[in-house]
């Protein structure tokens, strides 16, 4: 005889016979259980629909939602764990770093020139330094990390250096860095991310990321921003 499923098996064949017996009917309502075909009816999961597809979402939606800062962070920092292990050095850890930030800077700079065309009738690209330093201090900033940075800063002695100051960089909160790792500064990511923007809009540099710290900001960084050659020469012919 096959036995009935244990999770729907609530009476037990003597149990239910004594229940007949103390029903007023045999067929009343009250005291008569689904089969366990209605039950499996009843609690079924219905069928899912299409998932959406984030390819379909509108890109300007999007603009102002914001990525959890614990996720980012746990993210960024197995980045690095994963990282740290396959390197050779610090120097080849911040390397590796830049590169991958340069990869999210070209996808932040795309995005940024496709919401600047499809929002305005007028758009207009940066060919001046200054003015495209300011948008990567403003509007990169905020794109990627929430807010602008603290400060810009032109170089006394060289004047193809500039400097983007950030107090308090969101990726720097959570890594703890070991003691003989000191010089090791993780916004190396960050400074392959501006890299990537100034390559985008036509003004190369080289671009690295040095911990500057107070004892007011301990994590305070500076991104420096070398600047090519060929971009001094078009300032000096664009004057």
């Amino acid at each position: 005889m096959q036995q009935s499923h244990p999770r729907f098996s609530v009476l037990s064949g003597s149990s239910l016979s004594s229940a007949e017996h103390l029903s007023p009917t045999a067929s009343s309502a009250r005291f008569s259980l689904p089969s366990a075909t209605s039950i499996n009816t009843a609690i079924g999961t219905p069928k899912p629909g299409p998932r959406p597809n984030i390819y379909d979402r509108n890109l300007n939606k999007t603009r102002t939602s914001e990525v959890s800062a614990s996720a980012f962070a746990f993210l960024f920092s197995e980045v690095v764990q994963y990282t740290q292990k396959r390197v050779s050095g610090i120097n080849d850890l911040e390397r590796r770093l830049n590169t991958l930030g340069y990869r999210a800077g070209t996808r932040v700079f795309e995005l940024m020139v496709w919401r600047a065309e499809s929002s305005s009738k007028a758009p207009k690209r940066e060919i001046r330094f200054l003015p495209a330093l300011m948008s990567i201090h403003t509007q990169v900033w905020r794109a990627v990390f929430g807010r602008p940075a603290d400060a810009i800063e032109k170089s006394v002695e060289n004047e193809d250096e500039y400097m983007i100051i950030d107090n308090d960089p969101p990726i720097e909160r959570h890594i703890s860095v070991p003691k003989d790792m000191n010089q090791l500064s993780c916004s190396s990511f960050t400074a392959g991310v501006v890299e990537a923007v100034l390559d985008g809009l036509g003004l190369p540099a080289r671009v690295t990321a040095h911990h500057t710290p107070t004892q007011q900001f301990p994590l305070r960084t500076t991104i420096l921003i070398k600047l090519d050659k060929s971009v001094l020469e078009r300032e000096e012919i664009l004057k």
